[in-house]
């Protein structure tokens, strides 16, 4: 029996229907929840005998706009000797296999399709964990509007997710109802639009500087002309044959 299992069952016991999706991958268990049972879900995990998932250690949300797709093509730096013809970013970016098929160390195979796309843009991902039986766990829900995601407060549950709770309103725009202090937490005041979205320009919008005749510190519009960074491959053999050449080794 899989050490993750008495979890699950505990989970299907105590929580039945509610529970959307429950899997198990990489050592660890994930359960996604629809928005309306949150609260519930979240009262329960924490107050069942047999799961006591007392403490949240860490709350995120995620953009999963353009998630699987193909968003960049580019071509190693002009002169490196790499014998790879393109690069392609499929799910996460890796590098094409020279035979069809062959996986690439640290990356998915050329034939693997990407993981299926969330059946929304935004979710809210809770990792909790149970002190009393020494188990953790990842919750995910997804936020039923994709223009404006809004998805209960879980203080009352965890009091502790108050300032996580803000992180991911500030960052990501997640609108957690019923919050008791809903407002920026590591932006600056008066910051316009959420920096981690994936549609958010990766200079911003403006950027500050101290001007010397209004004696203050000033905004305006960024000055940074975007660019598009190609990553630079190199085979693995070369890495032995720079290693020689520095060091002598054979």
């Amino acid at each position: 029996m899989s050490s993750l299992e008495p979890l699950t069952a505990a989970l299907q016991a105590a929580l039945g229907d509610r529970l959307s999706e429950v899997t198990m991958a990489m050592g660890e268990v994930t359960i996604v929840v629809k928005p309306e049972h949150l609260l519930t879900v979240a009262g329960a995990l924490r107050d069942a005998p047999d799961l006591r998932f007392a403490q949240p250690v860490d709350l995120c949300a995620v953009d999963y706009g353009a998630y699987g797709q193909i968003s960049w093509q580019g071509s190693p730096a002009v002169g490196e000797d790499t014998g790879l013809e393109e690069l392609e970013k499929v799910g996460t970016t890796h590098v094409a296999p020279s035979a069809p098929g062959e996986p690439v160390e640290g990356g998915p195979s050329e034939s693997a399709p990407p993981p299926p796309a969330p059946r929304g843009r935004f979710a809210v991902v809770y990792h909790l964990l149970s002190i009393t039986h020494n188990w953790r766990l990842r919750m995910r829900v997804l936020a039923a509007d994709d223009e404006l995601p809004v998805v209960e407060t879980v203080t009352d549950v965890w009091p502790s997710a108050n300032w996580y709770e803000r992180e991911a309103f500030d960052l990501m725009g997640i609108v957690f109802t019923g919050h008791p202090d809903l407002r920026r937490i590591l932006t600056d005041y008066g910051f316009i639009g959420h920096p981690f979205r994936k549609d958010f320009p990766l200079s911003g919008n403006v950027e500050m500087r101290y001007d010397p005749d209004q004696q203050r510190v000033i905004y305006q519009p960024v000055t940074i002309e975007p660019r598009e960074i190609v990553p630079r491959v190199i085979r693995e053999g070369d890495y032995g044959d720079v290693e020689k050449k520095m060091y002598g080794r054979n």
